[in-house]
């Protein structure tokens, strides 16, 4: 767990899953397969615990990423001379269902942001976090992480970083900007026990956690008559979606997403060319 976040530079949450995913795996091999140490995994032993994985009902994407972590720490494990070989060598990632992220429709966007209308400083805050979520796509993490210095709000930018440790500048529109400096001119102050540097804060002053925001966020869609089960993650489906749509570039869509691979955010097409034919059947007389 030292290597991932000192080497290999892997956030929190992310470290958080390869713990599990290890524990899980580690689990199975003593008391399943009854195996005492490391040198003692081969090849079978790998290909019986995703089967193992597969018929306790898991999802091939959750099956792909516990391999990963599985293939991450074995190929540790050579490199620090524990063992003398990777028994995933030779396995193949389990085929992954394509499943086309779900979005909110840009009417449903507007809805949910006129919503926390009131000039309280929890609504203000609520209306700026929804606000820049929106104009940026950012990752809840991501959101709860920004500081104030972070933020370049006359200039209509905000730095973000990502997975991996990775920085990158998102522009922000009028709305978000606007929204951005009522919370924190008219209401952070009120919120805040403290002085930190987190932008956004719980009601007791501190920063506000993901499951805070998750909370915030089922209250508002609940309070919208949003029926989709809304995440925080199909706020950032939408940025992208609504984007997509309206002619953007896909290259400047991964990088404001923060994608190192442009095949992720490609996901995305799939949904426009999906609502393309939606709209055309909807609407095309001989449809």
């Amino acid at each position: 767990m030292n290597f991932l976040v000192v080497e290999k530079g892997l956030a929190v949450n992310s470290s958080k899953a390869y713990r599990r995913d290890l524990k899980k795996y580690q689990d199975y091999l003593q008391k399943v397969e009854l195996l005492k140490n490391w040198e003692q995994v081969n090849k079978a032993h790998v290909l019986a615990f995703l089967h193992y994985l597969h018929d306790l009902g898991r999802a091939s994407t959750s099956v792909s990423r516990m391999l990963s972590s599985v293939r991450s720490f074995h190929q540790f494990l050579v490199r620090e001379k524990f063992t003398s070989a990777d028994p995933t060598l030779h396995v193949d990632r389990p085929r992954l269902e394509r499943r086309l992220p779900k979005v909110l429709s840009m009417k449903e966007v507007d809805t949910l942001l006129e919503l926390p209308a009131s000039n309280s400083p929890l609504d203000r805050r609520n209306k700026a976090m929804l606000e820049l979520l929106y104009a940026t796509g950012m990752r809840v993490t991501e959101l709860c992480s920004i500081k104030l210095s972070d933020l370049h709000l006359s200039m209509g930018f905000v730095q973000c970083l990502g997975k991996g440790n990775k920085e990158r500048i998102i522009p922000l529109g009028n709305h978000a900007v606007e929204a951005m400096e009522k919370y924190l001119n008219e209401s952070r102050s009120q919120l805040v026990k403290k002085e930190h540097e987190f932008v956004f804060v719980n009601h007791h002053g501190r920063s506000l956690s993901r499951q805070g925001f998750w909370k915030i966020l089922k209250k508002l869609a609940d309070d919208a008559e949003i029926e989709k089960e809304l995440t925080p993650h199909m706020l950032r489906h939408s940025f992208a979606t609504h984007l997509l749509e309206n002619g953007a570039d896909l290259r400047a869509v991964q990088e404001m997403l923060g994608h190192a691979d442009i095949s992720t955010t490609q996901i995305y097409t799939h949904v426009t060319k999906m609502r393309m034919k939606d709209v055309y059947t909807k609407f095309h007389p001989r449809a």
